[in-house]
């Protein structure tokens, strides 16, 4: 019988659950009203590997009583591997091309920033190296059947590094020491030294620049153009 908590665990999960525990520590234990990842004295830690939003409501009631950690891993780089119908057979294994970086945190931190004003809340970053499993499944498209491919897994394969925020400060730290100000979201999109093309840093920079604006970390200075303009506050 799978332990309470883990029935709808994924590999990369369970891994970095074993990786971040150490004596003394209580895994899936019952606390105030939810189950948690990690019960390190009177700390919570959570593991959340997909989106923040769905831990919302449960970090609000764990930080009115204790310090929770919450640790967000990224992939700094990824291997792609396919199986076969059996889920067992390996058709192939391949390095992705794309590149993770800790600033990518701010994709799910923009589903609460202001959470993290909260003094009993820290968030940890992994930068891992992991593999992402793929699965065909049979999909209908266009009167016709074909084949596709999901993600039904991913597995830990070393954690490289990690990265603490406590506060707004920390966030405040991923704006390149380049960047001009006032600046606006394209500024910070073509002074970011980060992977991938110009219009997925843009993406990423206005969710840098909401989430540290709702933190009280950037006021709005005015207008360039129609490109809202962002200065320390």
């Amino acid at each position: 019988m799978a332990h309470i908590g883990t029935l709808k665990e994924s590999q990369l999960h369970a891994a970095l659950k074993a990786w971040y525990s150490g004596p003394g520590d209580c895994l899936e234990t019952p606390v105030d009203g939810y189950v948690v990842d990690i019960l390190r004295g009177q700390a919570v830690i959570e593991i959340q590997t997909q989106h923040f939003s769905a831990i919302r409501t449960k970090l609000e009631r764990l930080l009115e009583t204790r310090p929770v950690r919450l640790v967000y891993p990224i992939a700094l780089e990824r291997w792609i591997v396919r199986l076969a119908d059996d889920h067992q057979t390996l058709l192939g294994r391949r390095k992705s091309p794309r590149r993770g970086c800790a600033a990518q945190v701010f994709n799910e931190l923009v589903s609460f920033p202001t959470l993290l004003e909260h003094p009993n809340l820290t968030l940890e970053i992994l930068l891992i190296r992991d593999e992402e499993v793929r699965c065909p499944r049979t999909a209908p498209g266009r009167g016709r059947w074909r084949k596709e491919w999901r993600v039904s897994d991913r597995r830990l394969l070393e954690v490289a590094s990690s990265q603490v925020l406590a506060g707004p400060a920390d966030c405040v730290a991923f704006l390149p020491s380049s960047l001009a100000r006032p600046f606006t979201n394209s500024d910070l999109a073509r002074a970011m030294r980060q992977p991938g093309r110009l219009a997925s840093r843009l993406r990423l920079a206005s969710k840098m620049t909401y989430s540290l604006h709702r933190m009280g970390a950037l006021v709005v200075a005015g207008k360039q153009g129609r490109a809202t303009t962002f200065d320390m506050a």
